[in-house]
């Protein structure tokens, strides 16, 4: 007989996959609350990425929105790429990793709910806020709903590769370049196919295939990723 089974309380007290992830992320919005400034520096760099292309190329309208869907899509990889490196840094120095690794829920969930709140203040207000930023490069209009399609597809698949490469550095310090040169050949086919995408509706062809091939790859990183870097976690602790 188990100690659940011999001790309902403790079976009543112990939290599941559910309340773990509440706990998790409602502690998470609390600390973002408290460093909202440094919460802002990821979607105010991909702000100032897609005002230093406008000014580059001069405000010509066309030349902008020959590049507005590749520019928009940088900027969201290079934002991610920002905050990567503290995605579980903070935790592995105030010990909360070490808690992880003794609850009662398995490791991996836990980075898959820290992944996603990574993704949901990093990435999605990216997303949000693409309708806007691509008017000031002159997206066509007829290309935003596959640019949405692509962010939407592609942004999570950054967070949850990104994880993994977080993971494996966790135990180094001043790893911020080794994470980025780590994670950039795993992005770079994400942006391939994302930017590709919009290339291809901006040619008139059909883009659904450079979508499903993120879908595909969204689907893999999400059974696969969280096991991995909750591998990496436990080898960089060990």
């Amino acid at each position: 007989m188990s100690a659940r089974q011999r001790n309902p309380s403790l079976a009543a007290a112990t939290p599941g996959l559910i309340g773990s992830a509440r706990a998790l992320m409602a502690r998470d919005l609390r600390l973002l609350w408290r460093r909202r400034g440094d919460a802002l520096q990821p979607a105010l760099f991909a702000v100032l990425v897609v005002m230093l292309f406008a000014l580059a190329l001069g405000g010509e309208k066309q030349a902008l929105a020959n590049v507005s869907g590749a520019v928009l899509w940088l900027s969201a990889l290079l934002a991610g790429l920002l905050a990567l490196d503290t995605l579980f840094r903070g935790d592995a120095e105030d010990g909360s990793l070490e808690q992880w690794m003794l609850a009662p829920v398995p490791l991996g969930w836990l980075v898959a709910v820290r992944t996603f709140m990574h993704w949901a203040t990093t990435a999605l207000p990216l997303l949000v806020a693409t309708p806007f930023l691509g008017e000031l490069l002159y997206l066509p209009r007829e290309q935003l709903p596959v640019l949405l399609a692509s962010l939407a597809l592609g942004t999570p698949l950054l967070s949850l590769l990104g994880a993994v490469v977080a993971a494996l550095t966790v135990g180094m310090r001043r790893s911020g370049i080794l994470v980025a040169l780590l994670a950039l050949p795993l992005y770079v086919p994400v942006l391939v196919f994302g930017a590709g995408s919009v290339a291809r509706s901006a040619q008139g062809l059909d883009p659904v295939g450079a979508l499903l091939l993120l879908a595909a790859g969204l689907v893999v990183a999400l059974l696969l990723a969280p096991l991995a870097a909750a591998a990496a976690i436990r080898i960089a602790l060990n």
